[in-house]
């Protein structure tokens, strides 16, 4: 057995925990977190004044600006998931 493979081994099980990445810590996993919890409240709050308006309790107004803010957080989301397909696409495409 050669001295030189076991210490190699054991120096990269001590290296390997500092490559990893934490996907709770990073901040683009934050970031994104962020992002879908903004989504999903606007979301939330376009139902809440759609809901008021069909009882008569809730402003015309508000309830116009609800959706328009709705329509564009899910024309949002809809061009970000296309240009992740895209990328996709791109990666599959790449010449191995």
């Amino acid at each position: 057995m050669d001295i030189r493979s076991i210490s190699a081994v054991r120096n990269y099980a001590h290296a390997r925990p500092a490559t990893q990445v934490d996907p709770e810590n990073s901040s683009v996993a934050k970031s994104v977190r962020a992002t879908f919890q903004d989504f999903a409240s606007t979301l939330e709050h376009s139902e809440e004044i759609s809901g008021a308006a069909m009882m008569g309790q809730a402003d015309p107004h508000a309830l116009v600006q609800a959706l328009v803010q709705t329509e564009l957080a899910v024309e949002t989301a809809v061009v970000v998931r296309n240009k992740v397909v895209e990328a996709y696409q791109e990666i599959l495409r790449m010449p191995v």
